[in-house]
């Protein structure tokens, strides 16, 4: 075989092998955007960097697989749906409280499911793994809480953190008692939050007895 036939065959060969790994590199780039959503792009504009933002991404993939993530009980979900409900009729004469309340809750829920919870970052980065959809509003509506605590904060602004919250903790419930989806919030929300790879649920949570439970924005 002479030199320049060994020679075509290894750029032949090292064309292939570039091909199978571009190939190989543009569809985990496919499915992180579909697994993350908006979430890929926050962390591709916050490293400034694709590759960074997706080996980042495949970081926090392995560590919650690691994490004994559980779903709820049925009688967990009760009552927590109950809390909630509780929560919402408190935000109308003390929604300061109603919106702390709200955040301890979400936080038990995750603890409960088996999240770490000591560390608000490490928090979002987990959550971003399996709800990704809602991490972001959850991140939102922490700035709020925060904000409460350490001074003035319009009511209706405290009352989006209370729906973005609520995003959060409908999402984490799993699944309901009937065993449907737990469905989300309003439905004039859902275009705002529209991703490809991504439907919106319908706006309600199904309560204990089968029954559909509707939170109205109005209601907060």
């Amino acid at each position: 075989m002479s030199s320049g036939v060994i020679v075509v065959i290894i750029v032949v060969a090292i064309i292939v092998v570039a091909s199978a790994a571009a190939l190989a590199m543009a569809g985990r780039r496919r499915q992180l955007q579909r697994q993350f959503g908006p979430e890929y792009d926050v962390l591709v504009k916050q490293e400034n960097s694709q590759m960074r933002a997706e080996a980042e991404l495949t970081q926090r993939q392995r560590r919650v697989r690691k994490l004994n993530i559980q779903p709820l009980p049925e009688a967990a979900r009760r009552r927590y749906l109950d809390e909630w409900q509780a929560i919402q009729e408190e935000f109308v004469d003390s929604p300061q409280s109603a919106l702390t309340e709200a955040y301890s809750l979400v936080t038990s829920v995750m603890q409960e499911r088996g999240y770490p919870t000591d560390d608000d970052e490490q928090v979002t980065a987990d959550l971003s793994v399996d709800h990704a959809r809602t991490v972001g509003n959850f991140r939102a509506a922490q700035a709020v809480t925060r904000d409460v605590a350490h001074g003035s904060v319009e009511t209706e602004d405290m009352r989006q953190a209370l729906i973005q919250y609520r995003e959060l903790f409908t999402d984490l419930l799993g699944q309901p008692l009937d065993g449907e989806p737990v469905n989300g919030v309003g439905a004039r929300h859902a275009k705002a939050d529209e991703t490809e790879g991504y439907e919106r649920p319908d706006p309600a949570i199904t309560d204990p007895d089968g029954a559909a439970t509707t939170y109205q924005d109005t209601d907060v």
